[in-house]
């Protein structure tokens, strides 16, 4: 894993709060929700191959 993908999820972060926050301001709940679910969404996408790598290199130490 490289520094990189843990900036980027760091600056999704803020940008998710930024967003949501004015979004919850001006009486959009709803979409600060949505909001706040597709940024969660972006940050899976981005995380799921290496826990995948992680449950195979698991399985490969143990010989499962």
């Amino acid at each position: 894993m490289s520094i990189n993908l843990i900036f980027k999820i760091a600056a999704v972060g803020i940008l998710v709060t930024v967003i949501s926050q004015v979004l919850k301001h001006s009486g959009r709940e709803e979409h600060a929700f949505l909001t706040s679910l597709a940024g969660l969404i972006i940050v899976l996408f981005w995380i799921v191959p290496y826990i995948y790598e992680l449950f195979e290199t698991i399985k490969s130490l143990f010989a499962l």
